[in-house]
């Protein structure tokens, strides 16, 4: 039992992520009706705020010793983190919690990725062909990921978690029986984080005037243009949201995937599926596609499972069982879980 609950756990962790990127593809699919292949690079994006944020952070200054020296007689050269020299144990605080407060830099700097991406190139493709879509965010999304590299480099930088949130939480305490299910504190913080940012989107399309007037443009961009609002506008706003949502989550998934330039293509691809399963333009589609998805394939990875296969000659089922899902599904339900008539028909 604690096995399969501790599967649960990696299922609904790994489901997070895949939920909020599909969320945002949804999102500007279900407004724009653009198949945004460059939607995990916004996600790399984000995670690389976080990088850059800490490196800021943790930029020093080098004084030379007047006592001390090292074994070769020159002077003894003193770093003192920035942060710390002018702020003392309090920029020591904000050194640690530097993923957290990426989030406050990565809100601004995502919007204005997203809008400008829309208005420099994405605007030019709304009533394109999807093939064409997919070939041109697709392009830009390699554009995106070299440059990182060029900056960056090609190897994962690894982020840390805040030091009282490095822990772990003892489930198996809770119910009597200690250690039994031990689950690492960030991850719980972090699909506790998701929860929140899909019930924002969702409560802010259901219960704000923007957001209904946004749904009304989703199921009839015509009619609600002829009411003279401007839906072009709002719909670049809804751009930007949905490269916040993904840049955010890049940010806070950084302790768990140390950040690499090809981070984000490797999201995408499990994202998408995971939007067609759940039916193009469904956003509760792609979030419950998103955690079931994530589930099925933490219980594929079990190694219980894996050695039961591996008898019968079946192997790696963990890495596929996303794709084999996807096609069963689409088998008996062309449009998806919960995909509307007409949509990518």
């Amino acid at each position: 039992m604690d096995a399969i609950l501790l599967q649960v756990l990696n299922g609904l962790d790994k489901g997070a992520a895949y939920a909020l990127i599909a969320l945002g593809l949804t999102l500007i699919f279900g407004t724009l009706g653009v198949v945004n292949f460059a939607h995990g690079a916004l996600f790399m994006l984000g995670a690389f705020c976080a990088v850059t944020i800490n490196k800021v952070l943790t930029l020093q200054k080098v004084v030379l010793s007047q006592t001390e020296t090292t074994a070769w007689g020159t002077p003894l050269e003193i770093r003192t983190p920035l942060a710390q020299e002018w702020f003392g144990d309090l920029g020591l605080t904000i050194i640690d919690f530097s993923v957290p407060i990426s989030i406050i830099a990565a809100i601004p700097v995502m919007l204005l990725i997203g809008v400008v991406m829309e208005r420099g190139l994405i605007r030019y493709f709304y009533k394109r062909p999807h093939a064409e879509q997919i070939l041109v965010t697709f392009g830009l999304a390699i554009v995106l990921q070299e440059i990182i590299k060029a900056f960056f480099g090609a190897n994962p930088i690894q982020q840390n978690a805040p030091e009282m949130l490095q822990g772990a939480i003892d489930f198996g305490a809770l119910f009597g029986n200690p250690g039994a299910l031990v689950y690492p504190l960030w991850r719980m913080v972090y699909l506790a984080f998701s929860v929140i940012v899909i019930l924002s989107v969702f409560a802010f399309l259901q219960f704000t005037t923007f957001g209904m007037v946004v749904r009304a443009g989703m199921a009839d961009r015509e009619t609600v243009g002829l009411l003279g609002i401007d839906i072009d506008r709002r719909f670049t706003i809804v751009f930007g949201i949905a490269a916040v949502v993904a840049g955010t989550a890049g940010v806070m998934y950084t302790p768990i995937l140390p950040p690499d330039y090809h981070m984000g293509m490797d999201f995408l691809v499990l994202s998408f599926v995971v939007v067609v399963v759940g039916g193009m333009g469904s956003l509760g589609g792609a979030v419950s596609a998103g955690f079931l998805l994530g589930i099925l394939q933490s219980f594929a990875s079990m190694s219980e499972i894996r050695d039961l296969l591996a008898k019968v000659g079946i192997i790696g089922l963990d890495q596929i069982i996303i794709y084999l899902i996807a096609i069963v599904i689409l088998l008996v339900r062309p449009r998806g879980l919960m995909g509307r008539k007409g949509v990518m028909e």
